[in-house]
């Protein structure tokens, strides 16, 4: 999917027929020559074992659907950990994200057709019974124009594709009268005023209710959107006017597609990330296969496959080769400028490009394909999952997973296309990884973190629509599935639109608008087509041949980048009159050396304090390398007090019964304590303390002593809570938040200081928890009495062959504020010249609450800095709260991948050569600053 939900699939093999359009079965026709090949790279998997795989799958199906139908329907999504109905404005916000949610039973539409592939006629039958007598399209509520499409629309035309399909074979279905395509057709008109727009190019959201600008919408104010989300409409829209004859929705899609051609950027045929729907200007000129573009390039391919237009096949060559000429640098694909397409965009990939390599199978490009693939599958073998964003190094980046189905949609590919047994053990190793670490007893949850194996609430409804078609295709022979899956082909969404859609209602006039290319390797068309040759080699190890390079690839990069090289080339000059680590913002003479030094220190209204050099300013040019090298000292500073006190996000996992450890909670550490990252993890049932805030001695010392203390935030140190429950005996403690209503969803961990002196007394591990995760805790004691945890640096294995049962939870809403102390962490610490962390394409992020006791130095947003005429830079101590989740974790790697082409070894260099490159890479950065979001 592109940016905030559903996915993509990949197209399919079509049998020739004489009624069908030559141009589209001969594209189609690619795969049939690909799949006629088998390489020898792995041992083939029994007839026995695929079936016991495929029912796997089946069974996994049941436990997510069956508890979507149980504890959810008719809400739009799941929220597996507690065990309820994910309903618009009942839950806190997420912000775009939860504009796939349209009060529309989201994950039932989603899922019909996957019920079809998972020969589930009668369930199917029942849920389309289902959808007719409760779905509702005609809510106010304002949604994606985007998500709708792929995920409902696609849907119900999925939904009545199998359902015309099952009345033919005679058994099912007898009384279906095309009420899904009526309800597609309803919803088609509700989405046309979208595209009233000059361009063409629809707007980003829409009132199912109102439409666009009426007061009563609340939307239609929007000025841009991203490729993916106009260019990812024609197979729905087209199917829709082949289906019904309305010709309207195919003609909207194709104008919006066409303007987004012409708006190409001529010199590199690169398209951005982002547009104005008005005038076509692009508004962020990064241009990758990932999120905000991937399926714009899917769709062009497919819209061949499907409608038999080759302009659509002309327009993807054309974009497939500037792929291949800038942004392919295998295994990797970075995003580059679309004005400078040799200069990269950023120094990471996100999860969302993992399709691409099903799309190249499709294209007939089977090498990169396999190589892109193997990368992904080393860094899936590393954290288990594909983290939403990982370095070119391969480190996380940003730790969420959301249970996306695109990797296994190109394994499911590759494997058609090559036959090679390998994927089947990829698969196979998908399906364990999701037993083993996102199932829980109410149906799978997404991953929070995948380093610390927490989860995150929320179950998307494109991992039933994809992620379960995709992997029990893989395992499935043909006699499996009661109809030809050559007959159709897939949506990004995973939809199925039968391919005889493109001899249908054909009234659109087609005209090639395609023109002024650029001159193209002729080979490259070569490939739409293949032979088998080209593909695979005579020998039979090819894909084996073309893996095995990579087998190690994620464990042997070099993650030195040019600004650790610039930090030692600074520790080798003269010492500055101030060092860092003497410095207080409160001393009057520190104060006049930074001034002399050319730095400026600035209150913010939100009680940090802002450090920014300005190297002109400086009394004199020794006084500006003085002023650098404090900075520099304070940044190295910074990263060796994150190094020291900044700990990864800690586990509480559930242990006992019925949860058996397939709950795991997101928690804070502690700045003292037993480190569980050093120590074995500590296991134990948990007890409320008396009195619960703990700041006394305990009252009730019998019942923790050899437990682990529950206790509540405030009134008191951390530490002295530490102490009281360590006198009574307790073998770890949990704080949990006093603010009700709060979670590690919306708001970001931070560690427990301690009080000022010497901690080495308390030898338990304490933990922090946020109000939701900690009413999870509380309710199950509630509920099970005996509730036994495990207290750890990550989640632990968990035996998926264990029964499940439901867990309880509950969730408050007020906000209240308490009076700990909590350590300062200089998470924050940057360099205005190195590239800023963006926010994941389905995550919102909230900032830490200012500091209540503590000063703090901050880092200045990059509006906040000087011109880039003067040599400048910030470092930082943050405030009151610090966050240890995704982005901030991963600070110091941003740092060391700002130039991914830096060498391990370079020679320091003088300072006015130094100052000189700064000046340039400042100007660079903040060029690149304003491309972005």
């Amino acid at each position: 999917m592109s940016e905030a939900g559903g996915g993509r699939g990949c197209g399919c093999r079509v049998p020739q027929r004489a009624s069908w359009s030559p141009v589209a079965a001969t594209a189609a026709l690619c795969l049939v020559l690909a799949t006629s090949v088998c390489t020898a790279g792995a041992a083939p998997m029994s007839r026995e074992e695929k079936q016991k795989l495929g029912n796997q799958v089946l069974e996994m199906f049941d436990h997510a659907y069956g508890n979507y139908m149980e504890h959810a329907y008719p809400a739009d999504e799941l929220m597996p950990l507690t065990c309820r109905g994910r309903v618009r404005g009942q839950e806190p916000s997420r912000g775009d994200v939860d504009d796939a949610l349209g009060k529309f039973s989201l994950t039932l539409i989603d899922s019909l057709d996957t019920l079809v592939v998972l020969n589930k006629t009668k369930e199917f039958e029942d849920a389309v019974r289902k959808v007719l007598r409760d779905v509702n399209l005609d809510n106010d509520v304002v949604v994606s124009v985007f998500e709708t499409n792929i995920r409902v629309l696609g849907g119900l035309l999925g939904g009545h594709s199998l359902a015309i399909m099952l009345k033919e074979k005679g058994e099912y279905m007898q009384w279906y009268n095309d009420e899904l395509l009526q309800m597609a057709k309803q919803l088609g008109y509700k989405l046309l005023p979208a595209f009233n727009t000059t361009s063409g190019l629809p707007y980003p959201r829409i009132n199912l209710k109102f439409g666009i600008r009426k007061p009563e919408a609340r939307t239609g104010t929007e000025t841009d959107t991203c490729t993916a989300c106009a260019g990812t409409l024609i197979l729905e829209f087209a199917a829709l006017s082949r289906f019904t004859g309305a010709t309207i929705f195919e003609e909207y899609a194709r104008k919006a597609l066409d303007f987004l051609w012409e708006k190409r950027q001529r010199s590199s045929n690169l398209v951005g990330v982002t547009i104005n729907i008005h005038t076509g200007d692009w508004v962020r000129k990064d241009s990758g296969v990932g999120a905000g573009i991937d399926s714009y390039y899917e769709y062009l391919l497919k819209a061949y496959v499907l409608l038999g237009d080759d302009s659509f096949l002309e327009r993807f060559n054309t974009h497939y080769d500037a792929i291949m000429r800038y942004i392919s640098q295998p295994p990797l694909l970075l995003d580059v400028h679309i004005h400078k397409p040799m200069l990269n965009a950023r120094t990471w990939m996100d999860a969302l490009l993992a399709f691409f390599p099903g799309l190249q199978v499709l294209k007939g490009d089977i090498r990169p394909a396999i190589e892109t693939h193997e990368m992904l599958y080393q860094v899936i073998k590393k954290h288990n999952f594909l983290p939403e964003a990982f370095t070119t190094d391969f480190r996380v980046h940003w730790a969420q997973h959301p249970l996306r189905p695109e990797f296994a949609e190109s394994t499911y590919f590759l494997y058609k296309a090559t036959g090679d047994p390998y994927y089947l053990e990829v698969g196979k190793t998908l399906i364990e990884n999701l037993n083993k670490y996102a199932r829980v007893p109410c149906g799978f949850a997404a991953m929070k973190d995948v380093r610390t194996g927490s989860h995150e609430d929320r179950m998307d409804s494109f991992f039933l629509a994809e992620m379960f078609k995709y992997l029990y295709l893989l395992f499935a022979d043909k006699e499996d599935i009661i109809f030809d899956i050559e007959d159709y082909i897939f949506t990004t969404e995973a939809h199925l639109l039968p391919l005889w859609l493109s001899t249908t209602n054909r009234s659109i006039s087609k005209k090639n608008t395609t023109s002024e290319y650029t001159e193209l390797d002729d080979s490259n068309f070569d490939w739409t087509c293949p032979n088998t040759q080209i593909l695979f080699p005579n020998d039979p190890l090819y894909a084996q041949s073309i893996r095995e390079p990579l087998k190690n690839v994620v464990d042997k990069s070099c993650p030195r980048g040019i600004i650790r090289v610039r930090e030692e080339s600074l520790r080798s000059g003269a010492q500055p009159p101030l060092r860092a680590r003497d410095f207080m913002a409160t001393n009057p003479e520190h104060l006049e050396i930074l001034k002399k030094m050319g730095v400026s220190l600035i209150h913010l209204k939100d009680g940090r304090v802002q450090l920014v050099q300005h190297a002109i300013q400086a009394a004199s040019s020794i006084d500006a390398e003085d002023g650098l090298r404090f900075m520099q000292e304070m940044i190295e500073l910074s990263s060796q007090q994150q190094k020291e006190q900044q700990l990864p996000p800690r586990a509480v996992q559930i242990i006992s019964h019925p949860f058996f450890g397939r709950v795991v909670l997101t928690a804070g550490p502690a700045q003292f304590g037993l480190d569980l990252s050093k120590h074995k993890e500590t296991r134990g049932f948990v007890a409320s303390s008396k009195p619960y805030n703990g700041c006394s001695e305990l009252t009730n010392p019998e019942a923790v002593m050899g437990k682990i203390a529950l206790i509540q935030r405030g009134q008191c140190m951390f530490a002295e809570k530490a102490r009281n429950i360590q006198n009574a005996g307790a073998i770890g403690g949990i704080v949990i938040d006093d603010n009700e209503g709060s979670s590690s969803d919306t708001a970001p961990l931070f560690q427990m200081a301690g009080d000022g002196k010497d901690t080495d007394d308390i030898k338990i591990p304490m933990l922090f928890l946020f109000s939701k995760e900690g009413s999870i805790i509380l309710d199950a004691i509630r509920e099970h009495e005996e509730v036994e945890v495990l207290l750890s640096d990550k989640a632990r294995d968990r035996d998926p062959e264990v029964e499940n049962e439901d867990q309880p939870s509950s969730e408050n809403d007020s906000q209240n504020q308490s009076a700990e102390q909590m350590l300062s962490l200089p998470q924050t610490v940057d360099l205005v010249d190195q590239e800023t962390p963006e926010k994941p394409p389905e995550s919102d992020s909230e900032s830490p609450s200012p500091a209540d006791t503590e000063e703090a130095a901050s880092v200045a947003p990059s509006e906040q800095v000087p011109s880039s005429t003067e040599s400048h830079e910030t470092a930082s101590l943050d405030g009151e709260c610090a966050d240890l989740d995704n982005q901030l974790q991963e600070q110091s790697e941003t740092e060391e991948d700002s130039s991914p082409n830096a060498s391990c070894g370079t020679k320091a260099q003088p300072i006015d050569s130094i100052l000189a490159d700064w000046n340039e890479d400042i100007e660079a950065f903040e060029m690149m600053e304003k491309d972005e979001l």
